[in-house]
């Protein structure tokens, strides 16, 4: 063994040395483990605590949190912004049309904004209503603290396949299920889909968050 101990070591010194340097044989695989894709699902959590992921749950499947840390540093950077809200939406497999006070016709009240959030489970979680309320709360977490939105959540299915949807309205004071025809290219997603039922309507779930 190659030693750094000067002549005059003592045992001890030589001793601590020798308990010390096998230490250095440990593989730690450093880039993997800081590497959302290549981490081991079991250093996950601890991965996006040292990102400083605020919303984690482990019944998530490894591809969503994977997805969920590596756009971590992305969404902190730009925390505030509409941006960011996109970027969390994104994060959960979700597509997203934001359109603020100033955009609306007529203007809305000031620092509101209105987002239509289509959610599927190409992320590998079914789109429950608890999966729908951690969206939610990421996005109030990340939106301009002084901003009011209203979440609206639009349902897709292939034209081919019947639509079938069930609302829970336990878990909103004031939700409210609507179907309006999709006339208007404002209700697009950011992919560009107008998301529309085999009867070409438009299926959309409506919450005022304050």
């Amino acid at each position: 063994m190659t030693t750094l101990s000067p002549p005059n070591a003592t045992a001890l010194d030589k001793a601590l040395e020798a308990a010390t340097a096998r230490l250095l044989d440990i593989d730690t695989h450093l880039r993997a483990i800081w590497s959302p894709t290549d981490c081991p699902a079991s250093h996950l959590p601890w991965l996006a605590w040292a990102l400083s992921l605020d919303g984690w749950d482990s019944n998530w499947p490894a591809t969503l949190k994977r997805e969920r840390i590596r756009r971590a540093i992305a969404i902190a950077r730009r925390k505030g912004t509409a941006e960011s809200v996109r970027d969390v939406v994104k994060s959960f497999g979700g597509n997203v049309a934001i359109r603020e006070w100033w955009q609306m016709e007529p203007r809305g009240n000031p620092y509101t904004f209105d987002l239509l959030i289509t959610l599927s489970a190409a992320a590998g979680m079914p789109v429950t209503a608890s999966f729908v309320d951690a969206v939610i709360n990421e996005v109030r977490r990340t939106k301009p603290v002084r901003s009011h939105f209203t979440f609206t959540q639009g349902l897709s299915a292939d034209a081919k396949i019947g639509l079938r949807a069930v609302a829970r309205p336990a878990i909103y004071h004031r939700l409210t299920a609507t179907v309006i025809r999709a006339t208007t290219a404002a209700l697009v997603d950011d992919a560009g889909a107008v998301l529309v039922d085999d009867m070409g309507r438009m299926v959309t779930t409506h919450i005022n968050v304050t």
